[in-house]
């Protein structure tokens, strides 16, 4: 592994970071976290900026980079984005929306939908997990029946990512029950379709600024042209995409480790006790080592899986143990964070505690900690 990165990959981190902070600036993030609000206006900047375009090739309208660099992004967007919920956002559409759509679609779904949702004015969901369907993420009970117009597709999504405001669906439904997950079909499906349905918001207790929602199919029918890919080519699609969708969200969290990090340094430095900076007591200092500790590693971590799918290597063992410490240790710095700050840091006003609230997900979402366990046993041949 080569860790020396170029002067444009280091310059296009630093100013990810500045553009982040800049669109933070001003922003009343306390308030739309406690009503749950996205930021349409962030988000319409980040795609202007060429965010959103990180996946996508220029020819449809995109800014395509490479993975590493892009990984490098979305840490400083991290970093500089208080709002881990727009980030959250940002990094679903760009992973597990486009990069679905740029390889496996067709040359016309690629011209309809990508220049669309890279220039932000389309917003995208990824729709897989049922009420009975979590972590056994492909025992769907969706079906997707072939008629004489294509498909009739039946059933319920839930905890969809921006499911409330998503202009287009990628969903996934079962073509033949009888093959289990290999008979899992892939379709593209905009929200004006007759049969197609968004529920509420989710109340939830953390990433509250990024809508989750439940999505409802009732005899909704689609052309056999809005099928992405071929039929039972629906586990292959998310399985190709989940490696390099945690490099890019989890990458995002470690910004926000970072930005932790420097902001528990700041209060141990400046804040006084007994006469002295809270940061000269030991037991305040372990604390922010330890956070140091959990960022270095987790770094790691993500850059060697990174690597491993620029190389064209397997890397579902990395992957899995990149999941589970990454997404563990946010929850730990969080904890630690509210413990350097004290008081202040408990209160919602200090927006410390709500790091804790968003990292709690991590733990839950593509994939939890306990299947990421299973993961790495089974591949050790346990």
């Amino acid at each position: 592994m080569d860790f020396d990165w170029s002067e444009d990959q280091l310059a296009r981190r630093t100013e990810a970071v500045a553009l982040a902070e800049n669109i933070m600036r001003g922003d009343d993030l306390a308030a739309r976290d406690r009503e749950g609000t996205f930021l349409r206006e962030g988000w319409d900047k980040f795609a202007e900026a060429g965010i959103l375009g990180l996946s996508v090739p220029e020819e449809f309208g995109g800014t395509e980079t490479d993975l590493l660099t892009s990984m490098l992004v979305m840490e400083g967007i991290g970093y500089g984005c208080e709002d881990n919920g727009l980030t959250f956002a940002l990094n679903t559409q760009l992973w597990t929306v486009q990069l679905p759509i740029v390889r496996f679609g067709t040359d016309e779904q690629k011209t309809r939908y990508l220049p669309r949702l890279s220039s932000g004015n389309w917003i995208g969901c990824h729709a897989l997990t049922e009420t009975n369907s979590g972590s056994d993420a492909f025992s769907l009970e969706m079906t997707a029946e072939r008629d004489d117009e294509g498909y009739r597709l039946n059933g319920v999504k839930r905890f969809v990512t921006l499911g409330p405001l998503a202009d287009l669906a990628l969903v996934f439904a079962s073509t033949n029950p009888s093959a289990g997950k290999w008979g899992i079909s892939a379709f593209l499906i905009e929200k004006d379709t007759p049969g197609f349905r968004v529920g509420a918001p989710d109340d939830k207790m953390g990433l509250r600024t990024a809508p989750f929602g439940q999505l409802f199919f009732e005899d909704c029918v689609v052309s056999e042209g809005q099928r992405l890919g071929p039929e039972g080519a629906g586990v292959s699609m998310s399985t190709e995409s989940l490696e390099i969708e945690r490099c890019c969200i989890l990458a995002s969290q470690l910004g926000a480790m970072e930005r932790q990090l420097a902001r528990a340094i700041d209060e141990a430095r400046t804040r006084q006790q007994f006469g002295q900076p809270i940061g000269k007591f030991q037991s305040i200092s372990n604390r922010i080592a330890d956070m140091k500790l959990r960022l270095e590693t987790a770094r790691l971590m993500m850059y060697k899986v990174a690597w491993l799918k620029v190389e064209g290597r397997p890397a579902m063992l990395e992957a899995a143990l990149l999941k589970l410490y990454l997404s563990e240790s946010f929850v730990e710095s969080g904890l630690d964070a509210i413990r350097v700050h004290g008081g202040r840091g408990y209160l919602s006003e200090a927006g410390v505690e709500r790091d804790l609230r968003d990292a709690i997900g991590g733990v839950l979402y593509a994939g939890t900690s306990d299947i990421q366990r299973n993961i790495v046993s089974r591949l050790l041949g346990l």
